[in-house]
């Protein structure tokens, strides 16, 4: 049987684990009787442990939110899955909380045992962060916005669009989808009765309104700002079916540059964009798999050219060609 504080950290970590146990289940668990998993229970309260407890025969135990932040039980991949999303925050996107990262890192590499230092640091040395042009986020903005989401609250908020356009909108937010560089809101707009996508970082004041909605029809958020990503915002929008299963071209392209839809087992459909027909064309050819063009029109003629101007590139030059060439030199 356990001694009291090995117990009583054990408890501790069974309440983080779930939200709501039967004392039943807790006693079976500890092999203890009912009566100790009460003073346990008491005994976590003493030490400043939110435990709230249900009477009656539905009733259980369940670790509630407390005034103060008490300590947490990790088992040793949470502390390097929270180690390794630290390191990370203290050099992402939401800015003013690269110095709370570090702080909270260096309390937890603290106590960190010997062999969890270990890993985190294999993690740390074996890692090169491909660096970029970043759009950072308020952290108030964001978590204004991520409580709307989970409260499904209507806001209000000011926004500024790709040309720089201020308009104030009034959305029915439902995800934030990451996509390591950016932030982006998946909402409803409410005056154009539309789903939308938002940039977090181009939001300016929010404003909760207190009104609760229900989401209606919502798109899968992560393909919705794929989708709007990968072609709505340039000049050529491009369908193309590539001879090859979506799965592999999925691997080449990256959900921001382009939707992939399965069509047979042996062939699939891009959906991309961009402001340059080359770009399209030659993106596209270097996948390395046979393709059709299915649309914009101007698409296929543009890829027609670049096909011929690529035969001719290969054919031997004739003597006019070569004496042009040697003057040249």
């Amino acid at each position: 049987m356990l001694g009291t504080s090995a117990r009583l950290l054990r408890l501790l970590s069974l309440l983080q684990a779930r939200r709501e146990w039967s004392g039943g289940e807790l006693a079976e668990r500890l092999e203890v009787a009912p009566r100790t998993v009460r003073r346990d229970v008491e005994r976590l309260r003493g030490l400043g442990y939110p435990v709230c407890a249900t009477p009656g025969a539905g009733g259980g135990y369940r670790l509630g939110a407390g005034g103060a932040l008490p300590p947490l039980l990790l088992d040793d991949d949470e502390a390097v899955a929270v180690a390794v999303g630290l390191r990370t925050a203290a050099g992402g996107t939401v800015a003013g909380i690269e110095e709370a990262s570090v702080r909270a890192l260096a309390k937890l590499e603290q106590v960190l045992p010997v062999r969890l230092r270990g890993r985190v640091s294999a993690i740390e040395a074996s890692t090169v962060p491909l660096t970029g042009p970043v759009s950072t986020v308020d952290p108030g903005t964001l978590t204004v916005v991520a409580g709307a989401c989970r409260d499904s609250e209507r806001l209000s908020m000011d926004y500024r669009d790709r040309d720089g356009a201020a308009s104030t909108r009034t959305v029915e937010p439902y995800r934030l989808v990451h996509t390591g560089r950016r932030w982006y809101l998946v909402a409803r707009d409410t005056d154009r009765d539309a789903w939308r996508t938002f940039r977090v970082d181009r939001i300016g004041q929010v404003r909760p309104t207190g009104c609760r909605f229900t989401p209606r029809d919502p798109p899968d958020p992560a393909a919705y700002v794929a989708t709007a990503l990968s072609s709505a915002p340039y000049q050529h929008r491009a369908r193309i079916r590539l001879h090859a299963p979506a799965p592999a071209v999925a691997a080449r392209v990256p959900p921001t540059v382009g939707v992939v839809e399965p069509v047979d087992a042996g062939s699939c459909l891009l959906v991309t964009g961009s402001d340059s027909l080359d770009a399209i064309a030659v993106h596209v050819a270097l996948l390395g798999f046979d393709f059709q063009v299915l649309e914009p029109p101007e698409l296929v003629d543009h890829v027609r050219a670049l096909a011929g101007r690529l035969g001719r590139a290969t054919e031997p030059l004739s003597g006019a060609g070569r004496a042009a060439g040697r003057e040249g030199r």
